[in-house]
């Protein structure tokens, strides 16, 4: 039976509700580049059809090592920068295998 290395990851960002078109803004800048990276599987980010300033991504990467090169690239870098001071609270990144 073949092991399976990959991990998904859910990224909980909660925008402040005066800034949330600016995250939102921010944060879909960087879905292409990612996708475009070693080791994306898969990459969505998604916005709470009821709270507008409640974004998730859901990712798939290919191993635990490619997940963690994706926060070393200047897209990712450059987004967290701009998001400083335009969100409610840190970042919520919970990390997953999947067991079936």
């Amino acid at each position: 039976m073949i092991q399976d290395t990959s991990i998904r990851v859910i990224a909980r960002v909660r925008a402040k509700a005066e800034h949330v078109a600016e995250v939102q803004a921010v944060l879909s800048a960087i879905v292409e580049p990612t996708r475009r990276e070693s080791g994306c599987l898969s990459y969505e980010l998604l916005q709470n059809s009821s709270d507008p300033a409640d974004f998730v991504f859901v990712e798939k990467w290919a191993s635990v090592a490619a997940e963690h090169a994706h926060f070393a690239t200047p897209h990712v870098s450059v987004a967290l920068q701009r998001l400083g001071e335009l969100l409610a609270d840190e970042p919520e990144i919970c990390r997953y295998t999947a067991l079936t």
